[in-house]
């Protein structure tokens, strides 16, 4: 077998064993497709260079091939009489990558395997292939493939909640190590017999490093190195950059939104901001009016983020849960409602919309609950995405007066009391001023808080704020801008609460929804909220709502202070006349429609636009900055000859000189020998050269010649003249294919980066040697075979 077969083969080999790093973010059978398309592209790469076709056409020909087959199979219907891609084509492409990037945005893996992600995830694989063959087999640099491979393991790394297995860096690594052994090898057997290992430190004394080691030190040592080195280079992307880059200012596809248990918080303001409002649920039952449906508390607060408390053992689902945590009643008293929930193949949730306090759930395997936020979530990784369930949940509803009365002693938890250390001294004095008149009754200081936010403030609901709830974002939101949403509000008033003493958490969930003549509750995407719970020894965890009527209309009924007359409410309700025995605040809190969201009736607008806007001009921006990236070379380029140029005569002036007539040289095609003389290499150029340039080609060679063997007499000596006349007569005499390939590609770029590789290759054979060395002295010698005493 021919060594570029074997690195091909070895290539092919490397991109399917690094692709199984995406299994746990893409489903169906996209690996399979995958291998057989590069199968098929390595093939193609081998025939060619079988059949001694220039270098330079066999990656174009491998990428007509790649796209015909990317057409093929996913695009057929779009392609001119079956065969040959179009317009249509691509602009089919691109509409799939768009929708294949918002669903990754909005979904948690693993994927559905709908055809859009098969296309995307086949192409990525297929793609990087191609980029591994031509760097490892056409450009002869095995090593630098190891940086795709890298790439394609930072996607699940960045996608999969919960982190990566170690067990599936094992495949990429071993086909990285096939791919440099076939390269190892390809290019020892120029030379003969292959050498495993470093043999000697010296004649005297043998010493072996072992091959394997080697390839292992040296393995490590690059991850280490790109580990270390990749994250600061790399500008920090914004949340959802990715799939907004390329899906821009679309309308939406209606496919739903994804909440993950490792930070619900930031999965509901995506939803809330970018998200189509698509239905999420559906359900029938519980209390008069609608009912909140709470995913989960975060009841953690460094300071900077809000997210779930490291927590005890779950408990599996089985029967009635735990008793609401802080309330002292009879709960044998206490009304049960009963609902039904249809979640909607859209809600990708690890956690389970349920209400508070919940009593039991039809749910059983694979889903567990916690005791001290009593909600429920997955135990194995899985989403509540297409489930129906049932459910029973106690129908709390507290008096003003007995939470005026409630004495609150002490937190129920180790985390809801903590207020952190860097929490600016403006805040604690602004929560201690508007709870003032409360005199000292946590109630009351509660209530004030929140018709604060509420009325008095002045705040604005706006969905623009994009600064989050860390805590400089909520000084800024209490303090000077006042516009924010839901996520502001709710953990704006959870700080200040816990500054005043009374225990505080952030629930996450929906609102109540809307509901049709049947009584069947529709809750949509944009019914997404947050809202602060804050605990009264005796009544337990009780829900606030701090956020402004545009977005939410009533305050809970219990929420009214206990000197203020119970029927009073904050604001209107949006229900009807209320009838015999209803409170007069309502249960319920409706949402208005919110100006600063997109269209709150659910339904999906078609995407108008051309190709351009809906995404096409956002890959006409990155093609650019491809572009731009593959101009990198011809750029160092260029700017290295101007300066050599620009360089003062003198023996420095005069190297880089040479180094240019080095360089365009090797730009052109033209065998430069390193190992030569300059009087040998002025020789060599001058028979490259029309006749008038020979005495240009003989001044430079001798005058590098003079500068190197004597001494400092010749230091003054000016060389440019004759190295750019050299030069231009080289560039004039080279065929215009090799021209453009200088200008475009100079082949001088991948000599530097060749030399600089095999100069760290040399720096881990000196460490090599320096291990093996260390061992030699620390382990006892083996004794030779046959050796005896004098």
């Amino acid at each position: 077998m021919t060594g570029h077969a074997r690195i091909s083969i070895a290539a092919w080999g490397a991109t399917a064993l690094g692709s199984l790093v995406l299994t746990p973010v893409f489903s169906g059978p996209f690996l399979f497709i995958s291998a057989f398309l590069c199968a098929l592209i390595t093939g193609v790469g081998v025939g060619l260079q079988n059949l001694r076709i220039p270098r330079i056409v066999v990656p174009i020909v491998q990428l007509l091939v790649l796209v015909e087959l990317l057409s093929l199979f996913f695009l057929h219907g779009t392609m001119k009489f079956g065969l040959i891609p179009w317009r249509a084509t691509a602009i089919e492409f691109n509409a799939r990558m768009v929708d294949a990037m918002d669903s990754i945005n909005r979904f948690s893996a693993p994927l559905p395997p709908d055809p859009h992600l098969t296309l995307f995830a086949v192409s990525v694989i297929c793609a990087t292939g191609f980029l591994i063959h031509v760097i490892a087999v056409q450009l002869r640099q095995a090593a630098w493939s190891g940086l795709l491979l890298l790439i394609m393991y930072t996607v699940p790394a960045a996608t999969v909640h919960g982190g990566l297995p170690w067990l599936l860096f094992i495949p990429p690594a071993i086909g990285y190590i096939v791919l440099l052994s076939s390269e190892g090898r390809s290019r020892l057997s120029r030379w003969g017999r292959r050498i495993s290992g470093v043999s000697h430190l010296d004649a005297a004394e043998p010493v072996e490093a072992s091959a394997l080691g080697q390839a292992g030190r040296r393995i490590g040592l690059t991850v280490v190195a790109i580990a270390a080195l990749l994250p600061a280079l790399l500008p920090a992307l914004p949340e959802g950059v990715i799939g907004n880059g390329l899906a821009g200012g679309s309308d939406g596809t209606g496919i739903g939104a994804s909440i993950s248990s490792t930070d619900p918080m930031l999965d509901m303001g995506r939803n809330l901001k970018r998200g189509d409002n698509v239905v999420a649920l559906t359900y029938k039952g519980g209390p008069t009016g609608g009912t909140y449906l709470r995913l989960t508390a975060l009841d953690l607060f460094d300071g900077n983020t809000w997210r779930i408390a490291p927590r005890g053992e779950e408990q599996k689902l089985n029967g009635t849960l735990t008793p609401p945590p802080g309330f002292n009643g009879d709960l044998s008293k206490v009304p049960v409602t009963s609902m039904e929930i249809n979640v909607t193949r859209d809600l990708r949730s690890q956690l389970v919309p349920v209400p508070y306090p919940l009593q039991s759930i039809s749910l059983k395997k694979d889903w567990q609950f916690d005791s001290g936020a009593l909600d429920v979530m997955s135990s194995n990784g899985g989403i509540i995405a297409g489930k129906k369930y049932k459910l029973t949940a106690y129908d709390l509803e507290p008096t003003p007066d007995q939470l005026h009365d409630s004495i609150t002693t002490g937190a129920p938890d180790r985390y809801t009391m903590i207020v952190p250390d860097k929490t600016p001294d403006s805040i604690k004095r602004l929560a201690y001023n508007l709870t003032e008149s409360a005199k000292s009754n946590k109630f009351e200081a509660a209530v004030l808080l929140q018709n604060w936010f509420r009325s008095g403030g002045q705040f604005t609901y706006s969905t623009e704020n994009v600064k989050g709830s860390g805590m400089s974002a909520i000084e800024d939101f209490l303090l000077n801008s006042k516009k924010g949403y839901c996520e502001q509000f709710a953990t704006g008033m959870a700080l200040m609460a816990r500054i005043l003493g009374i225990p505080a958490r952030v629930g996450i969930g929906f609102l109540p929804g809307t509901s049709d003549k049947d009584g069947l509750y529709t809750v949509r995407m944009h019914d997404m909220h947050a809202w602060p719970e804050l605990y009264f020894q005796g009544v337990g965890w009780v829900r606030f709502e701090p956020t402004p009527s545009a977005r939410v209309a009533t305050t809970p009924g219990w929420t009214v202070a206990a000197n203020e007359p119970s029927n009073t409410p904050s604001t209107a309700p949006t229900s009807g006349p209320t009838t015999p025995g209803d409170k007069a605040t309502g249960p319920i809190d409706k949402p208005r429609h919110d100006p600063n969201l997109p269209d709150q009736t659910g339904i999906t607008t078609a995407g108008g636009g051309n190709w351009f806007t809906r995404g096409g001009g956002q890959a006409i921006a990155i093609g650019l900055g491809v572009l731009l990236l593959l101009c990198v070379p011809w750029l160092i380029r260029t700017l290295t000859r101007r300066r050599r140029f620009l360089r003062p005569p003198g023996r420095a002036g005069a190297e880089g000189l040479w180094a240019e007539i080095r360089d365009t040289s090797r730009d052109l095609g033209l065998d430069w020998s390193e190992i030569s003389t300059p009087r040998q290499s002025g020789q060599w150029l001058a028979s490259k050269l029309p006749e008038e340039v020979h005495p240009a080609a003989r001044r430079l060679a001798r005058g590098i010649e003079a500068l190197r063997y004597a001494g400092d007499e010749y230091g003054e000596i000016d060389l440019r003249a004759d190295a750019a006349d050299v030069r231009k007569a080289l560039w004039t005499q080279a065929p215009t294919r090799r021209r453009w390939r200088a200008r475009l590609l100079p082949p001088s770029w991948r000599w530097y980066l060749s030399r600089g590789t095999n100069e760290a290759s040399d720096l881990l054979d000196e460490f090599d040697l320096l291990l093996a060395r260390l061992r030699s002295l620390v382990l006892p010698k083996r004794p030779t075979t046959g050796s005896h005493r004098g």
